[in-house]
């Protein structure tokens, strides 16, 4: 996948659990750190990748951001881990938290 220069990607996993909808099953979550001497900031985020059969990258989106507000970054994420209730935790090691993402539906 391409992430882009300096987006710092610390973290990533297989999603496995069986919480959210079947097409997020086998796609790879990166926690992107985010850059920290770029002029201009990247990063900060949860990116979801999507995988065809073969292993190849079909697609490639935003999952979870927010963390990087203009050039101020409030939260670094870390790292992703699948729970075993199918959630998705995201740790922060600027804000010291570790986020629970769930489905709840449409």
């Amino acid at each position: 996948a391409k992430l882009g220069a300096h987006v710092a990607a610390l973290g990533m996993r297989f999603y496995t659990g069986s919480s959210f909808p079947p097409e997020y099953r086998n796609n790879v979550f990166i926690a992107e750190h985010g850059s920290w001497n770029r002029s201009s900031k990247v990063g900060y985020r949860v990116v979801r990748v999507v995988l065809d059969a073969a292993g190849n990258v079909t697609k490639q989106e935003p999952f979870a951001q927010g963390w990087l507000q203009g050039e101020r970054a409030w939260g670094r994420p870390a790292d992703v881990l699948v729970a075993p209730d199918g959630s998705l935790l995201v740790s922060d090691d600027l804000a010291g938290a570790v986020y629970r993402i769930h489905y709840t539906g449409k």
